[in-house]
């Protein structure tokens, strides 16, 4: 009796590229592994009869994670996708919140945490937090030298006659944000940083009340959003790119998202 031996070599490889289906199919597998982690270490019976069980570790548990935002949350090639690593764990559990409530949409993220308790999204947030890759190397200016001033005249200094703060005000002198709730906002492409500042603006993202970010962005022009974007993402990171201790500085209006 022969035996078949199975082919492998003519099996397409997946696009890498269509995210519609290719991605939510990764994260649909994928999200068991973050509800199967909730059950807590495999019994020792479990254990002897398991063919080969992943190692009950928060890195294997978060796996639905790095297809989208890199193994220890360094962030990938998508520009569109955010860098997770050392950002404050409290930033980060506000944004499982939102995302899991819908306040925050995007139904990738919306489905894999609709379950998850409150709990376990503090324990991912701990887990990202923790993290410190490399940031990137600055992304290169695809504006103007003009633009590009108009960004840094923003995020330094601000604009006292369109109301607007600096953003240095709020995510710190050298924008490595501050514990406990704080971004940094060093690593990101300027097109994420503008699809979330145009969310901010046209009221698609909020914050937990009082909403600080908000009314901020509404007074951004498009013009001050490419400008911003594009000077945010080409800025060096400083020898500790560490959020702040909390209290290192005192924000300019009250933020729901930075406690007292």
């Amino acid at each position: 009796m022969s035996v078949t031996k199975h082919r492998t070599s003519g099996i397409p490889p997946v696009p890498r590229r269509r995210r519609g289906r290719t991605t939510c199919v990764a994260l649909v597998g994928a999200a068991g592994s973050l509800l199967l982690g909730l059950a807590g270490p495999l019994s020792p019976v479990q254990a002897q009869t398991a063919v080969q069980a992943p190692p009950d570790t928060m890195a294997a548990r978060l796996e639905a994670c790095t297809p989208c935002h890199g193994n220890k949350g360094e962030g990938t090639s998508d520009v569109y996708f955010p860098r997770l690593a050392g950002k404050p764990s409290g930033y980060l559990y506000n944004q499982l919140l939102a995302f899991r409530s819908g306040r925050r949409k995007y139904p990738p993220m919306n489905y894999l945490l609709e379950f998850l308790p409150d709990a376990y999204l503090q324990e991912i947030a701990d887990y990202f937090a923790s993290q410190r890759p490399q940031l990137p190397p600055p992304a290169a200016a695809m504006v103007s030298d003009e633009v590009l001033r108009r960004g840094e005249a923003l995020a330094t200094g601000g604009d006292a006659a369109a109301q607007i703060p600096a953003c240095a005000s709020c995510h710190g002198s050298e924008l490595t944000g501050m514990e406990p709730g704080i971004p940094g906002l060093l690593g990101l492409r300027p097109n994420y940083i503008s699809a979330q500042l145009g969310a901010w603006r046209y009221g698609t993202r909020t914050a937990k009340a009082p909403d600080c970010m908000q009314p901020v962005a509404a007074r951004l022009t498009e013009a001050d959003v490419t400008a911003v974007a594009a000077y945010l993402a080409s800025v060096s990171a400083p020898g500790n790119a560490a959020p702040l201790p909390k209290g290192s500085y005192v924000l300019p209006f009250a933020c729901g998202s930075e406690p007292n």
